[in-house]
């Protein structure tokens, strides 16, 4: 599953995302190269802290892969089929685990700001192939450098 999990408001609350340029000093030298980083805020720190402490406590989800923007998340969530040796459906019950890993984050977390910061829902998408994989890990993998153009940034 890819899962995007954004903050109340879409405020921008878990981190900062920075363009620093590496020039190299000489005024007709080349140009500088720049480098994109995020920097958890406290509130991202938590976020992390749980994301991580949940991936070991699920025995059928494992988070493959997350980034933590200044107001979203996204994650691509595994989740193993428990009890059956069929591949579930993705409306099968084995499936409830995806809402349930989702709630339980929220609830640690804010539970540890002393305040709610998500919005009500998250969105989902069922990842049906190789492809469509290595197209979301892509754009998770890059969405800092995309931050700006993105439909969910905003001005802090």
């Amino acid at each position: 599953y890819f899962i995007t999990i954004c903050t109340q408001n879409k405020q921008c609350l878990l981190s900062e995302v920075k363009l620093n340029s590496v020039g190299t000093g000489v005024l007709d030298g080349p140009p500088a190269n720049k480098e994109i980083s995020v920097e958890l805020t406290e509130y991202g720190k938590i976020a992390d802290k749980y994301i991580k402490q949940l991936n070991d406590h699920y025995e059928n989800v494992s988070v493959e892969q997350y980034v933590i923007m200044p107001n979203h998340i996204h994650m691509i969530l595994f989740v193993r089929p428990c009890g059956s040796s069929r591949t579930p459906t993705p409306t099968s019950k084995a499936n409830a685990a995806v809402p349930a890993f989702i709630s339980t984050f929220k609830r640690f977390c804010n539970k540890e700001y002393g305040e709610n910061i998500w919005q009500r829902y998250y969105y989902d998408h069922v990842i049906r192939d190789h492809r469509d994989y290595e197209k979301i890990s892509e754009y998770i993998r890059d969405n800092p450098l995309h931050w700006r153009d993105d439909e969910l940034y905003n001005e802090i």
